[in-house]
């Protein structure tokens, strides 16, 4: 038994949201008064988190991100990732993270044998960096890029390119990978900030930020990546890391995806842009069995949208949901 779609694309890879709350409230991600978290007792606990993560990797999923919110928020996570690192089914175990909150479990996430870690950050000015998190806390978020860039774990940035705000920056963002083994990801900016699209006065598409980079360095390589990654990379000739572009909204990754999402409550969603399948805290609380959560998600998988545009059609208009109740 595997989970394949109707398209025949093979799932893979699960994004876990830990948790909906987060310490940071970054503009695009959600509202400055933040948004209204749910009662703990609705949130997945880490036990089903386990129980669900096992069954999906019995069905052939091999790649776990855990994400948030901000997933350090979240009490004993580190005790959770210690659990799942049992698993001998995952070869990957990832994690998104802002970084506030991490240094001190750095090396801990190294002995579990964590993969990667994708670090949030939008800006390397302290000023602008407090402009979009809406808190002070540059300093030690850069720290902790330091501190995880000499650790053995892979690193990945994410930079959301936002209209007016940080791109200005981009080139900066790319000079990090001269004498730095990182990955530079940046992403066009997403509508999900917990109150409808905000207004952008000049769209930063995949084109726009290749082509920004392009006018400044004379030559790029792209490099090969795996069939359903979900970046386009490129590298500068004698650069230690690379960079790469995230067409999150434009959409043109859709055809090898091979990813599922769960929130934080429990919702399935076979795509960031649909708006849930259905509640699997709810079959588990009410005393569904393994294989009957497995019979759920592959009759669910099967049915995985072609692309996120299909989605999001199916969705209808509501785009007031909040990145951090998703699973950004």
């Amino acid at each position: 038994m595997e989970l394949k779609d109707k398209f025949g694309r093979k799932i893979s890879y699960l994004r876990l949201a830990v948790t909906d709350r987060c310490n940071l409230r970054c503009q695009y991600c959600m509202p400055s008064q933040g948004i209204d978290i749910v009662d703990r007792k609705e949130l997945l606990s880490y036990k089903e988190m386990y129980r669900i993560t096992r069954i999906l990797s019995e069905l052939g999923v091999n790649k776990v991100r855990l994400t948030g919110g901000e997933p350090f928020v979240r009490k004993d996570f580190v005790n959770f990732l210690e659990s799942l690192s049992f698993n001998d089914k995952l070869n990957e175990i990832n994690i998104t993270t802002n970084g506030a909150l991490i240094s001190n479990h750095i090396d801990k996430l190294e002995e579990l044998k964590i993969n990667a870690i994708n670090l949030s950050i939008d800006s390397l000015k302290r000023e602008k960096f407090a402009q979009i998190t809406r808190r002070d806390v540059f300093e030690n978020v850069y720290d902790t890029f330091e501190k995880l860039e000499k650790s053995n774990l892979n690193l990945k940035l994410n930079v959301v390119v936002q209209s007016g705000f940080n791109t200005d920056e981009i080139i900066d963002f790319v000079e990090l990978s001269k004498d730095k083994n990182i990955a530079v990801r940046f992403i066009e900016e997403m509508p999900f900030n917990g109150k409808g699209q905000r207004i952008m006065e000049d769209e930063w598409n995949f084109n726009k930020i290749l082509n920004h980079i392009k006018e400044n360095y004379p030559k790029i390589e792209q490099v090969s990546s795996s069939k359903s990654s979900t970046s386009v990379n490129f590298k500068i000739p004698n650069y230690k890391g690379n960079f790469g572009i995230i067409p999150a909204f434009t959409r043109t990754i859709c055809n090898d995806c091979n990813r599922i999402r769960i929130t934080a409550t429990g919702m399935f969603k076979n795509c960031l842009f649909d708006g849930g399948v259905f509640n699997i805290r709810d079959f588990i609380r009410n005393g569904a069995s393994d294989e009957e959560l497995k019979e759920l998600f592959i009759k669910t998988v099967h049915n995985k949208p072609e692309n996120g545009f299909i989605a999001e059609e199916n969705r209808g208009n509501d785009v007031s949901e909040s990145m951090s109740t998703i699973g950004g």
